[in-house]
């Protein structure tokens, strides 16, 4: 399966981002990325995104501490507990 193509909305920075990766884990790996790096557990809430366009999956629990019901609603997640399933545009939350 191909990588896909992550856009940071406010720079018009790119980088790729694997399926089998989660968002965080792919700023880490190429060093791009609107984000400062936490825990990379889903507690922390340092990597707090809005992803304007593009489909996602959630799989690790992220802290009501952090992500409200209604943000996630609104595509507010943590970039540690999600995983592209198509292109995605993102900016730091």
């Amino acid at each position: 399966m191909d990588d896909y193509r992550i856009t940071d909305e406010a720079t018009g920075e790119t980088f790729f981002c694997r399926p089998d990766e989660s968002l965080l884990a792919a700023m880490r790996r190429t060093g791009k990325g609107p984000i400062k790096m936490g825990c990379f557990g889903g507690g922390c809430g340092v990597c707090k995104v809005r992803i304007s366009d593009g489909r996602y999956q959630t799989f690790k629990k992220m802290s009501r501490a952090h992500i409200s019901p209604e943000e996630e609603e609104q595509s507010i997640v943590l970039a540690c507990c999600v995983k592209p399933l198509s292109n995605i545009t993102l900016i730091k939350a």
